[in-house]
């Protein structure tokens, strides 16, 4: 049985300006059906990484693949199987939100108003459409955003930052609505954000990029879920206690706090580590185990580089 090619295919992608490797041999895909994270530090290569694969600058090397056609040699079939909002969505405040997708729509060929009609659906922004958009919220904007890259039926939805702005409320509504935007179209979506959790919780998987290079390519639940169980220590005197621990070669410091010591190591050493730990008189007050988080594993990953 021949496999489905990927919605989008990235070999060996770099980009150079002079001397400076800008990006780096990036190699990835993406799924037919799938939410794709992209993460990295501020300068990492995301932004650079984000305009080749939309054709707004050129790579110095490699190649892109959108629904089977090579981005470079042919751009037209390729760009439109995509659709995409790079930051904040360009929008006309004094129309409402159905004249803006009708002025877009005009732009462009065969788009019915029936199509129209069902992403509005899709978008969830039926009572509020033919209202004028500068009273949307933020969230609504966005909606409507994602409902103009969608006219032209995309393969592929980006979203460079898709939760900036936004309040706890306004993101979980995003992620539930892209969510069963995948599950009722089943389009790719291709999402950059430095928001770590949300990631975790939105995405199916996920590539990290730091320095221009990607540093990990895989599945989220694969990246938490193998890694080891890191372990909370509460101990009195803590100083003397950290000595003890650093000393062992099985663990592996992560933090300190003034009150907690965080280490990697085997959950079935816990006991032993205690029994070390009471022969030298230091109270041992706590033990957790703490579930590894995306953001966890990032900074592990990263070099400890915090600024996304």
């Amino acid at each position: 049985m021949s496999q489905t090619p990927p919605v989008l295919e990235v070999k060996k992608l770099s980009k150079h300006i002079g001397k400076r490797k800008i990006v780096e041999d990036i190699t990835f895909e993406v799924q037919k059906g799938e939410i794709f994270g992209f993460l990295g530090p501020n300068g990492a290569g995301k932004t650079t990484t984000i305009r080749m694969l939309v054709g707004l600058i050129r790579p110095t090397e490699g190649t892109i693949q959108i629904g089977g056609y090579p981005l470079q040699n042919q751009f037209i079939e390729a760009i439109s199987q995509v659709g995409c909002i790079v930051e904040n969505p360009e929008l006309y405040p004094y129309l409402t939100g159905r004249e803006n997708l009708e002025h877009f729509a005009r732009m462009m060929t065969g788009i019915t108003t029936e199509w129209i009609n069902e992403i509005i659906r899709l978008v969830e922004l039926e009572e509020r459409i033919d209202e004028l958009v500068k009273t949307y919220s933020l969230g609504m904007r966005q909606r409507l955003g994602i409902a103009q890259a969608l006219l032209g039926s995309p393969k592929l939805l980006i979203l460079d930052e898709p939760t900036n702005g936004l309040d706890p409320a306004g993101i979980r509504e995003l992620r539930a609505f892209i969510r069963k935007l995948v599950e009722e179209q089943g389009i790719s979506v291709f999402i950059s954000s430095h928001i770590l959790h949300e990631i975790q919780l939105m995405c199916d998987r996920v590539a990290i990029i730091n320095k221009g290079k990607i540093v990990y390519t895989g599945p989220v639940h694969e990246l938490v879920h193998e890694e080891e169980t890191r372990i909370e220590w509460k101990l009195d005197p803590l100083p003397s206690g950290v000595q003890v621990l650093q000393e062992l070669s099985f663990v592996r410091p992560v933090e300190q706090t003034d009150e907690h010591f965080y280490v990697y190591m085997p959950l079935d050493r816990i006991a032993e580590v205690n029994e070390k730990l009471t022969a030298k008189q230091i109270k041992v007050t706590g033990i957790r185990p703490v579930q590894a988080t995306l953001e966890d594993l990032f900074l592990q990953l990263t070099g400890g580089e915090t600024k996304l």
